[in-house]
């Protein structure tokens, strides 16, 4: 156990090595959201997620990345796997790349373009609901941001996971306090989330999202679950880089030289 958990521990340094030069490289990004959700992300894709294809030549396992933005994080776990060629990353955003600021499913490995918040888990509900009606095995990640869950229609949505009984989703919200106006708290409060979403007829769990011990116990739970599962991860915005973290201003912007070579320094 200590060893896989070192081995993703690992992981996860080379992605925020990535995420920082990916948005260096491009000028412009989201490092604070990408930062916050990188074990979440690792974990998932590293802890028996399918990403074959079933009989119907569809994937088994399936993940929404809701809060699109987070794209530079989600394109350089799927480049740790070999969907993505490696050098391909320092294209972000560039005006003839296929890698946007938010993922399209033109991309190898991607699923779902996504990006406009609010709508990732009805996408989500959808694919397990199918796979309810087809019988067909895996599931279903969908990570939203916790800003996110200010949108109405992620709440309606929770509505149809509960009534279809979706108990292959599986929901993370990465629970990092900020969003790009300032803090969840003063923006619109979305307080008493276990009691919310348990309020739904989830299956809740609240979990440190930077621990991966905590991340996969939570998963594995989850497939055993009865009910849709909701796994509420506490993180901080900007994770690894001590002048990033937990500060909104770095929501939506690159970084100098200076600011680059710190980071840089930090991680490794």
């Amino acid at each position: 156990m200590e060893e896989n958990l070192n081995k993703l521990n690992n992981i996860s340094k080379n992605i925020r090595n990535d995420i920082i030069d990916m948005i260096y490289a491009a000028g412009c990004g989201h490092p604070g959201g990408s930062l916050s959700c990188v074990e979440l992300l690792v974990a998932i894709y590293y802890h028996n997620f399918n990403m074959n294809l079933d009989k119907n030549g569809d994937r088994i396992d399936k993940l929404v990345l809701s809060k699109g933005h987070a794209a530079p994080a989600y394109y350089a776990v799927l480049s740790s796997l070999g969907y993505i060629p490696h050098k391909d990353l320092f294209t972000l955003r560039k005006i003839d790349s296929y890698l946007e600021g938010h993922p399209s499913n033109k991309i190898s490995g991607v699923d779902v373009s996504s990006g406009s918040l609010g709508q990732g888990l009805s996408v989500a509900n959808g694919m397990a609901l199918s796979k309810k009606i087809y019988n067909n095995d895996g599931y279903v990640y969908c990570i939203v941001g916790d800003g996110e869950l200010e949108e109405g229609q992620i709440w309606e949505a929770l509505m149809t996971s509960n009534k279809y009984n979706l108990n292959n989703l599986i929901l993370i919200v990465d629970n990092n306090g900020l969003q790009i106006d300032g803090s969840i708290k003063n923006v619109k409060s979305v307080d008493n989330l276990e009691e919310k979403f348990n309020s739904f007829g989830m299956y809740v769990q609240s979990i440190n999202g930077h621990d991966f011990e905590d991340i996969l116990n939570s998963i594995d739970n989850a497939k055993k679950s009865k009910k849709p599962n909701v796994i509420i991860a506490n993180t901080i915005k900007g994770k690894g880089i001590s002048f990033m973290e937990n500060k909104v201003e770095w929501h939506g912007k690159s970084l100098t030289k200076e600011e680059y070579e710190m980071a840089k320094q930090q991680l490794n």
